[in-house]
């Protein structure tokens, strides 16, 4: 029976991680990003608002999702946060590409 519910659990635990990784890139603006950050890896929030022409908070918000979800990563730069995506975010934007 221990080995039953074991098995359970494991598998609620990946379908929860996976339903984190889903919602994290659930949103157009949050593809965008990671569009972006494809072409242009170690970029700042700053400049990730520019170049898509959206408010600042609504891209450092998106980004902490993304990171939430393992899809983008963080590097400090001195007073400047840098973002590139994962290898989890790389296999992830190719999938959504491949959908078109």
């Amino acid at each position: 029976m221990a080995k039953k519910k074991n098995k359970k659990t494991k598998g609620a635990k990946r379908t929860l991680q996976l339903e984190r990784v889903v919602k994290g890139f659930a949103n157009h603006r949050r593809i965008e990003i990671m569009e972006l950050l494809a072409e242009e890896p170690e970029v700042s929030v700053q400049e990730i608002a520019e170049l898509l022409e959206v408010d600042y908070q609504t891209v450092a918000q998106h980004t902490q999702k993304l990171a939430a979800a393992g899809l983008v990563m963080k590097r400090h730069d001195g007073t400047h946060v840098r973002h590139a995506l994962t290898p989890k975010g790389k296999r992830v934007l190719k999938f959504l590409t491949a959908l078109e």
